[in-house]
């Protein structure tokens, strides 16, 4: 069963079964605040009682025996019996994430044991607790925050105690969903990584007073384990201090959030809960756009760390290299500590690749990989973990589907494309913008401002067309790293250079020119 968290998608992906996103009251879950039942586990504790709450007792042991000790506490904890009305089970859970998370990853497997117990049942309601039911028919009210007493409250799982910072009406501060594989147990830790991974790790053992590295800034290239730590972070500051209250989202989503809660006009209430969290993690702050939103950010981060309230950032850059933010900010960013995470080097990547082996031996894919065989992998596919991981994925493939015995040769075959990669430098936006306003004799910042005038223009659009050309980035991508311009704009800008290569000779050198020092790292 998959249980990778899936963002914005998973909140989409509705199981046939749960159609009713009715909510109940009242309702008491199965464990009391150490984790056990008190002789409870399997009673009914909602309206259904007798031999439906034997049958609840049942399912609750083959949850446990079926996903481990680790899964159920995670996901399975809060979740409470209701009631069985008609050939409908309503379950209840203590948030909205919580209840978005099983239904997506664990429905299915929910009503399969429910029919094994009573052949009749037809679906699952899963409802959360304290939030009024809403007739078919009748317009749903303004969603209001969930507050229950605490002599009702659960103790609530890691992934669905991210979830309950905010409840319904505060669903723009709900956590994204974290990935269970991504813990301190499952990364590997080498020369290039460690002072990152023990930082990180130091952070979220620290308690309520927050440790002396704050902001924890992280910063490394693609598939180097940034997003891994973050989510580490997470859940064993989850584990260390259970009341902790954490909020893990990327710099997209913050935006996305700011911006509804402006254009909703409850701007000053979104400040306030943010500003609130115990432990802030974003993920890919470079992406973090619109001046705003930087000013924003800043503010709060400045809040939450003079609270002594911990701030772990991730981004592909250090600080000094962040565009579009100011001085003070950075600064702040810098304050604290400042963990690179630079190339896996030989032995990590080894090492890589046998976890890997192990994991897919876990699930049921053993396979047979000689030593000369992983030697090649490590040496060849040098660029980040998750190559690694992909390489390694298409040998299991061969070896899987195909019935291959896994030699040398079959990988040199297997990952031709991986290896070619490799031999060519990898271009970034930013040293195509560097090379061009040297070449034109403009600044970056001019590259990426507002400015129209045509000694700025052409060189700009020169700029989006290579980046087009010379990288795999998106339209809209390469629009976000020239001052979050639609992507409309860089097509404009690329069909306009095309256009003029044709015509004239000059500019074509010109661009050639730029591109051979691009390609060769120059600027």
């Amino acid at each position: 069963m998959d249980l990778r968290g899936r963002g914005a998608s998973a909140r989409r992906q509705e199981v046939d079964e749960f159609d009713h996103p009715a909510a109940h009251a009242g309702s008491v879950a199965l464990e009391g605040a150490d984790g056990s039942n008190n002789g409870d586990e399997g009673r009914t504790v909602g309206k259904g009682s007798g031999d439906h709450g034997d049958s609840w007792g049942r399912i609750v042991q083959r949850l446990r025996a079926e996903f481990g000790e680790d899964i159920y506490r995670s996901w399975f904890r809060g979740l409470a019996f209701v009631e069985l009305s008609g050939m409908t089970v309503v379950l209840s859970v203590p948030t909205p994430f919580l209840r978005m998370w099983i239904r997506t990853n664990y429905g299915n497997r929910l009503l399969a044991l429910w029919r094994a117990e009573n052949g009749g049942i037809e679906r699952i309601d899963i409802r959360v607790r304290g939030v009024e039911t809403v007739q078919p028919g009748e317009k749903p009210a303004m969603p209001a925050l969930v507050r229950r007493p605490k002599e009702e409250r659960p103790v609530e799982a890691a992934g669905a105690r991210l979830g309950a910072v905010s409840a319904a009406a505060e669903s723009a501060l709900e956590s994204a969903p974290l990935d269970p594989r991504f813990q301190f147990g499952s990364f590997a830790v080498g020369v290039s990584n460690k002072i990152a991974h023990d930082t990180a790790l130091a952070v979220a053992a620290s308690g309520a007073e927050g440790s002396m590295f704050n902001p924890l800034f992280i910063h490394g290239g693609v598939g180097r384990g940034k997003t891994h730590l973050l989510h580490a972070i997470a859940w064993k500051a989850a584990e260390a201090n259970p009341g902790r209250r954490i909020l893990y989202m990327s710099a997209d989503q913050f935006v996305f959030r700011f911006v509804t809660a402006l254009r909703s006009d409850s701007a000053i209430g979104f400040k306030e809960k943010l500003r609130s969290i115990d432990l802030l993690l974003i993920d890919d702050l470079q992406f973090l756009q619109g001046k705003a939103t930087h000013r924003e950010f800043g503010h709060t981060m400045n809040a939450l760390i003079e609270g002594c309230r911990q701030v772990v950032i991730v981004a592909d850059r250090p600080p000094s290299e962040l565009d579009g933010f100011d001085d003070r900010t950075r600064s702040r960013l810098g304050g604290g500590l400042v963990a690179g995470i630079g190339n896996q080097e030989l032995p990590l990547r080894r090492q890589i690749l046998e976890a890997r082996v192990t994991t897919l031996a876990e699930r049921g894919q053993k396979i047979e990989l000689p030593v000369d065989v992983l030697d090649f992998v490590a040496r060849n596919v040098a660029s980040n973990g998750r190559e690694l991981e992909g390489a390694l994925n298409r040998l299991a493939a061969y070896s899987c589907f195909a019935g291959l015995p896994i030699t040398v040769e079959l990988a040199e075959r297997a990952i031709r494309d991986l290896v070619a990669a490799q031999e060519r430098p990898q271009i970034r936006i930013e040293d195509i913008q560097r090379v061009v306003a040297v070449h034109y004799q403009v600044s970056r910042s001019d590259l990426v401002s507002s400015r129209r005038t045509r000694a700025i223009v052409v060189p700009r659009q020169i700029a989006m067309y290579l980046a087009k050309v010379l990288t795999p980035r998106s339209l809209p991508e390469i629009g976000r790293r020239f001052g979050n311009r639609d992507h409309t704009t860089v097509l404009h800008a690329v069909r306009k250079i095309e256009g003029l290569i044709g015509r004239d000779q000059s500019l074509a050198r010109d661009i050639e020119s730029l591109r051979r020092r691009i390609e060769d790292g120059e600027g």
